[in-house]
């Protein structure tokens, strides 16, 4: 740590009451402004002088800001072990190890932080968590690189790697400091468009006039605007949070004076805990996503319609799609969107046999990364099994008693809809503040104490509309439905893959589950095979098999 750099932030801390690595974190988001506009401008034609610049910047921000030497030592192993293993390990099994190398490694400081337990400390977990997603895509993407163009999918397509990227451009990508402890994260073959300009290309029959405004020579366009205003939103959400979070805290749900108010003020208060612990995230991911903006990776290309150019190539979170949801998938799929794609693209997906449905072992495999991912307090994982099956309730109240409030077509809202919106808006939102309460309250008695507190509402009210909906009340809906809907073409669903990791279905998973089962064990009853646990020698056979070489 630099000499005398944290005398500032004692007297701030001192005066806002914040701690003071919180406020070097917030004067990092700040300062990466200043330093993407300066990397911007370094000349187009020098790719490694960009890199380096990233590089230093960041080990700044690691040992002279935070003193966080063993942070750099953490981010070393991560990035030194994905490259090893990407360079090295052939076979199909590469992501995989890559994958199970890279979360174990961020499990075990999961649990160090666990037992440590310093809030108020920034230590590299942060960081790590955003390089564990671009680094298990990074392993993905030099596999497809390494398969035949017609087995991929279009996403395989193009962000395949064919060739490893020197270790200049690999350190950059691994450090690139507007996104170094928050996110948001990204591909490889993102930051390779960025740095070599190609990103920026106009595609050909482009009207000049409509091209994007660059300065000089640079082909990056201007985008300070755009950047001030992620920095104005995101320094008004840390003002709001700072307020809000001095009214509404755990302290206040876990005091005596909580339990003096009525219930409905207990849930307001629960909703208002919520809100504030949202805010921060708010703040920080605006502050990030505007430094890459101004940097320019968070180019997206003209917007065809309006003529202008995007700039959410990077955006992590909106605040108004999820203050606004009607229904658990709006809630989750405007949050942390960034962690939802790569759940999606590089594990669901990627777990599901070529030619078939993503199914159970999907989900499951899915639900069990996002959780590890997010580390072993218990307060995440009854967040995580409520939520999944709030998603199953919303599921079955969007598909048997909405149909009810729309035209025959299924295209029309009828007059009563409205009524259907802002009840399912004040489910919502009642019934995902109880949810997150335990992802804000952490530990298992504190979670559980103000769970009592509201009397378990939320779980009561998952139990009862699962029952509901298990009860012949289901097939008379669908009857009502078939008979009021006759002739008419219904819109078809969209299939839904998990989102923050989270069965979409876990009821019809466990079905699929047990399904499965039985039609294995039935396999093997025809064959006359018996059913037992694989021998050490029946598992080695099995992947001498798979790989095609002797072990």
């Amino acid at each position: 740590m630099l000499p005398y750099i944290n005398l500032p932030f004692q007297y701030a801390a001192s005066v806002t009451g914040a701690s003071v690595d919180e406020l070097k974190l917030i004067f990092s988001f700040l300062l990466s402004y200043p330093l993407a506009g300066a990397l911007k401008r370094i000349p187009d034609a020098k790719p490694y002088q960009k890199n380096l610049f990233i590089i230093l910047v960041s080990l700044f921000y690691l040992v002279g800001l935070f003193d966080l030497w063993t942070g750099i030592r953490t981010l070393f192993i991560d990035a030194a072990g994905a490259y090893l293993i990407a360079a090295y390990v052939a076979g199909p099994f590469m992501p995989w190890i890559g994958f199970v190398f890279l979360m174990g490694h961020m499990s075990l400081n999961h649990v160090t932080r666990h037992f440590v337990n310093t809030p108020d400390k920034i230590d590299v977990t942060g960081a790590q968590m955003v390089l564990i997603m671009k680094l298990t895509a990074f392993c993905w993407n030099v596999q497809d690189g390494r398969l035949p163009q017609k087995d991929l999918a279009d996403f395989q397509r193009e962000r395949a790697l064919h060739r490893l990227p020197d270790l200049l451009d690999y350190a950059g990508y691994v450090l690139f400091f507007p996104s170094l402890f928050a996110g948001p994260s990204f591909d490889f073959v993102d930051y390779r468009r960025w740095i070599e300009t190609s990103m920026f290309e106009i595609p050909a029959g482009t009207d000049p006039s409509t091209a994007p405004k660059t300065r000089k020579k640079r082909k990056i366009p201007r985008s300070g605007i755009p950047a001030t205003i992620k920095a104005i939103i995101g320094l008004v959400w840390i003002f709001l949070f700072l307020k809000f979070s001095g009214w509404y805290n755990p302290d206040l749900v876990l005091g005596d004076q909580y339990m003096k108010y009525g219930f409905s003020r207990r849930i307001w208060i629960l909703e208002m805990l919520g809100f504030s612990t949202r805010m921060k995230y708010y703040g920080v991911w605006h502050l990030t996503e505007g430094a890459c903006i101004l940097s320019g990776l968070g180019y997206k290309g003209v917007n065809l319609k309006t003529g202008k150019v995007d700039w959410d190539r990077l955006q992590n979170v909106n605040p108004w799609g999820i203050e606004s949801a009607q229904n658990s998938r709006a809630y989750l799929e405007n949050w942390n969107m960034n962690t939802n794609h790569w759940l999606r693209n590089y594990m669901y997906l990627r777990v599901t046999p070529k030619g078939k449905k993503p199914g159970f072992r999907a989900s499951l495999a899915t639900f069990v990364t996002s959780a590890f991912w997010h580390g072993f307090q218990p307060g995440y994982y009854l967040t995580f099994v409520l939520a999944a099956f709030l998603q199953t309730v919303a599921k079955n109240f969007r598909r048997h008693i909405r149909p009810f409030f729309m035209t025959a077509d299924g295209q029309r809202p009828t007059p009563y809809k409205i009524y259907y919106d802002i009840l399912s808006y004040l489910a919502t939102q009642i019934a995902f503040c109880f949810t997150t309460a335990p992802f804000v309250l952490l530990s298992l008695p504190a979670s559980l104490r103000v769970w009592a507190r509201v009397y378990f509402y939320a779980v009561i009210g998952v139990a009862v509309s699962m029952a509901f909906f298990a009860s012949p009340a289901k097939p008379w809906l669908t009857k009502r439905l078939k008979q009021r809907n006759q002739n008419s073409l219904q819109p078809k669903e969209k299939a839904e893959h998990p989102l923050m990791g989270l069965p979409s279905d876990p009821a019809g998973d466990i079905d699929e589950a047990v399904r499965e089962i039985r039609e294995e064990v039935e396999a093997r009853r025809r064959r006359g095979a018996s059913i037992g646990m694989p021998t050490g020698a029946d598992m080695k056979a099995a992947v001498e098999n798979k790989l095609e070489k002797k072990l």
